[in-house]
This record gives C-alpha cells, sequence and structure tokens, in this order.
C-alpha cells in the first residue's frame, strides 16, 4: 500500500495489527491508521502457530522440564509497556490469543471497523497468513492496508543496472546509501493523531495474559542485561552512542563490550529501524564517524537479507541460494548425531567454539564472531547439514530472524549469497587467539579452563596432560578431548564441496 492513495482514504474506524513493531511511536502503520480513520483500535495476537512449534520442540528437548522461551518473556515485557503508553493516550491493546488469520477478520467484524493496518512481514509463512487475512476482509467489504516499517529499502526498492535484484553485498550497500534520502529516515509523527486513539470496548478491554495462561514458564529472562520494551531499547541504545566511535575496533571481541545488543529489539521492533539508520548514517559523516559508519553497514545487511528472501522464498524451505550445493554429501549417521549432540551442548574440545555455545544455551545470545566461527565448525569441521545449525539457532536466539539466520548460516556454508568461498574455513583456534587472546571470554563460559594461562587456553590439548593438570584440567573427564582434527576436516571439506 503506498502512501499515495492513503490520502485519499478517510475511515470511521480502523484497527492496527502489532507483529514485530512493539511500539507506538515512529510507527507506519499506526500513523496512516491515525491519520486517517476517527478511532483506531489496537490488537496483539499470540499466534498459536507459532508458539505451538516452540513448545513441541521444548518438550522434544526437555520432556520433564516446564516450557520456557525467553522470547515469550520478551514479548510479554514489551507488550506491557506497549499496552500501558497505549492506555496514557486514550487507548489499549486488546490481546487475542489463536490463529490470527482466523481471529483478526473476526475482531474486525466484531469491531465493524471499516480497515486493519499492519506493516509488512516478509516471511513466505507471513505472507501466505496475510493474504489470507486479505481475502477475508476483503469479502466482509473490509480493507487490508500494510506498510514498510521495518526496513529502509525492500524487495524491488533497489535493483542493479540490469533491473535484478543484487547478489553482492558491497554493490547493494553502494545503491542503498545513493539512493538514501531524508525522507526515507524520517519518522512517522503518531503523536500529531494520538488523540484517534480507542480503549477496548467492554469484554475485550482485559488484562494482559500472563505466562502460565500462555503455557510457558519463567525463564531466566530478568536475571540477563537485557531490558525488554521500547525503554529498554532506548537504554541500550543511549549506552551505545557513548561506546559507538570504538565499535569498529571492539565489535569482533566477544570478552569485550561492544556491540549494540539492539539486535532483539530490531527484530521485535521496540525500535524502529529508522531511528537507528538515522543516527548511523548522520554520525557515519562526523570526522570520527567510522564506528558509525561500521554500524551503518551491519544496517545495510539487515536490509539485504529481507532483499534475498523476498527474491528467493525458497531458502525459507531449506534450499540453498546456490543451486549447485543442493547435493552436498553431509555426515550421516549415529557419530555425526552425536558429533552434532556436542556441538549443541558445547562439548567439542574446542574452547571458543564451547563457550560460544554455552552463551547461547545459558543466555539465548550469541555474539556475531561466535556465530560465524560455530557455523564453520558445524558445517566445515564437523561435516554436518548447516540446516541442523541453523535450525538449533532458531529455537534459541532472542533475536531470531529468519532472514538474517538463514543468511549467516548460508554465508558460512559457503551455499548462500555472497558467501565466503568453500575453501575458506575458519580454524577455531586461531580464531581463538585472534579475538579472545586472554582466554576471557572462554574462561566466563568455562570455569574449568579458568587456571589455565592464555597459551594453553585456546587448545588445551596441545599442552599434555602433565601440564594441564598443574591447572586442574583432565581431557576426557572435566573436559573434552577435541572432537576432530581440524587440519584433517579440513582437507573433508575441500574433498566435498569440490566434488
Amino acid at each position: 500500500m503506498t502512501r499515495a492513495r492513503l490520502l485519499h482514504d478517510t475511515f470511521d474506524s480502523g484497527l492496527v495489527w502489532f507483529r514485530r513493531d512493539l511500539r507506538c511511536t515512529d510507527h507506519a502503520a499506526l500513523y496512516y491508521a491515525l491519520k486517517h480513520c476517527e478511532r483506531v483500535w489496537c490488537v496483539f495476537v499470540f499466534d498459536t502457530t507459532i508458539l505451538q512449534p516452540i513448545v513441541d520442540t521444548w518438550r522434544a528437548r526437555h520432556p520433564d522440564e516446564p516450557v520456557q522461551d525467553r522470547r515469550i518473556d520478551f514479548i510479554l515485557a514489551s507488550l506491557t509497556e506497549l499496552d500501558g503508553a497505549l492506555r496514557a493516550h486514550g487507548g489499549g491493546l486488546v490481546v487475542l490469543y489463536g490463529d490470527p488469520a482466523e481471529l483478526v477478520p473476526k475482531l474486525a467484524a466484531q469491531m465493524r471497523v471499516d480497515a486493519v493496518f499492519a506493516n509488512h512481514d516478509y516471511e513466505p509463512a507471513a505472507i501466505e497468513r496475510d493474504a489470507a487475512v486479505g481475502e477475508r476482509l476483503a469479502e466482509a467489504g473490509r480493507q487490508w492496508l500494510t506498510f514498510k516499517d521495518q526496513t529502509i529499502f525492500e524487495r524491488d526498492e533497489l535493483l542493479n543496472g540490469q533491473g535484478k535484484p543484487f547478489a553482492v553485498f558491497t554493490p547493494y550497500k553502494n545503491a542503498w546509501l545513493k539512493q538514501l534520502s531524508a525522507f526515507d529516515l524520517k519518522p512517522y509523527p503518531v503523536e500529531t493523531y494520538a488523540n484517534h486513539l480507542a480503549p477496548p470496548p467492554g469484554k475485550l478491554d482485559r488484562h494482559l495474559p500472563t505466562l502460565d495462561q500462555l503455557g510457558f514458564a519463567p525463564s531466566n529472562l530478568a536475571d540477563l542485561r537485557l531490558p525488554a520494551g521500547m525503554s529498554g531499547a532506548q537504554q541500550l541504545l543511549d549506552d551505545f552512542l557513548t561506546r559507538i566511535d570504538s565499535y569498529a575496533e571492539r565489535r569482533d571481541y566477544p570478552a569485550a563490550k561492544g556491540p549494540s545488543y539492539l539486535s532483539v529489539h530490531l527484530r521485535f521492533g521496540t525500535v524502529s529501524i529508522r531511528t537507528l539508520a538515522r543516527l548511523a548514517y548522520e554520525m557515519s559523516l562526523q570526522p570520527d564517524g567510522n564506528g558509525a559508519a561500521t554500524w551503518l553497514s551491519e544496517l545495510i545487511w539487515r536490509d539485504f537479507y529481507f532483499m534475498v528472501l523476498a527474491h528467493h522464498p525458497r531458502i525459507a524451505k531449506g534450499a540453498p541460494y546456490k543451486p549447485e550445493y543442493e547435493h552436498l554429501r553431509w555426515e550421516k549417521g549415529r557419530a555425526a548425531d552425536e558429533a552434532f549432540a556436542a556441538w549443541c551442548d558445547g562439548r567439542t574440545g574446542y574452547p571458543l567454539v564451547d563457550a560460544a555455545m554455552l552463551q547461547l544455551n545459558q543466555t539465548g545470545y550469541m555474539h556475531n564472531r561466535l556465530r560465524m566461527v560455530t557455523a564453520s565448525f558445524l558445517a566445515k569441521d564437523l561435516g554436518i547439514d548447516w540446516r541442523l545449525g541453523e535450525r538449533y539457532f532458531a529455537d534459541l536466539l532472542n533475536d531470531f530472524d529468519f532472514s538474517a539466520n538463514n543468511g549467516g548460516w548460508q554465508w558460512a556454508a559457503s551455499t548462500g549469497c555472497d558467501a565466503q568461498p568453500y575453501f575458506r574455513i575458519f580454524n577455531p583456534v586461531t580464531q581463538s587467539e585472534k579475538f579472545d587472546p586472554d582466554g576471557r571470554f572462554i574462561k566466563r563460559y568455562l570455569p574449568q579452563l579458568a587456571k589455565l594461562p592464555a597459551k594453553w587456553i585456546h587448545a588445551p590439548w596441545l599442552a599434555g596432560a602433565e601440564r594441564l593438570a598443574e591447572f586442574g584440567v583432565v581431557l576426557g573427564e572435566n573436559y573434552p578431548e577435541p572432537i576432530v582434527d581440524h587440519a584433517q576436516a579440513r582437507e573433508r571439506t575441500l574433498a566435498r564441496y569440490g566434488k
């Protein structure tokens, strides 16, 4: 839906469906609804088509434990703040539980709204869901209006000289920067029309559900340094801006406070991409703007992966971006299953890999450099299908976003768009020595190695049993032997891809 059309449309009432945009500032759908409707109601649906697979996966892995998911905690906390902010302006959230393809049209009919407003969602399943919602609304004589909100440029807005989608990031980035205008970064002034918000009517004006009512137990989110909601995003952004100048130098070191830590907030839309891109772009123009320029590049990668998914939806069904790698012969059988389990559990015998996986398992976060290291290790050291790792990350990452997760995994496995060549294989030991030179990150998650000096902590087996014993380490007992020899694994990978 273009802005131009809505300039001529006015409605008595509208319904804004919040999805992955849990904020009430600089919000495209909310802005247009408020501007073009006399009354606007707001709804969020706990989507059971998404929640049930989460429950099933948890129960398969932890049959005797209550179901937990940090993302549900984060969403609920963010909704609580959003509901309060909407109520402060006369509105509030209707919160439903079930299949939104059925519930949203039903609610629209119940409230007799003229139109339903939402922001674009780019995953194929979401596109199908939205098409079904649009059809049902149309059958009832209601409009379905959606808007670009979670990207700066989407799908066909940036094409190469031949009118085709980009396949390499750097030309895409150059085109992105060339086309960027102040209008693309301009915030939507929601507050101008906030007086059109209407409170949830009658029986729909209920308290938000509890975790227990949703079928979940509390996770450890409250113990992590991850504030939720719009205020949490602002808190993290304010902190990051005090150290953005060193971002380019510090972002690759997992023991350093280098990243913005805003990825989960971008994922759930508690902060606007326009806010972040505008800050990054303006600061990148300053004489000391290298850190901001590097951060802006990371934000552009996000648009790039959304674009790739839009033009190649087959990757959402497990297909490699490069068809020639469709039939790679991955390791199979019991040994491969055991190796995959060791990778998941942080038992590979390679300290940086294990510490990274333990970070993911314990917190739902993994440093970006470590995502590359662990992905490369699974696909190229263990020879295990990258799609298994992609799924594992999808289940555990707080900031899981299909396009970025898939793009990262296919990059590491050399099957993707603008991926590293197959013969580039991360050495987990040299990566450890370079990016965690003192072993500070390793020791945080592997306390049994805490007494090892930096000389031995990256590859403990090289120290020998007698020396390791001096530091309380016994391979095979309190820390595993390396699961694979990297040099030999490298040769197998070159053979596997070279066929």
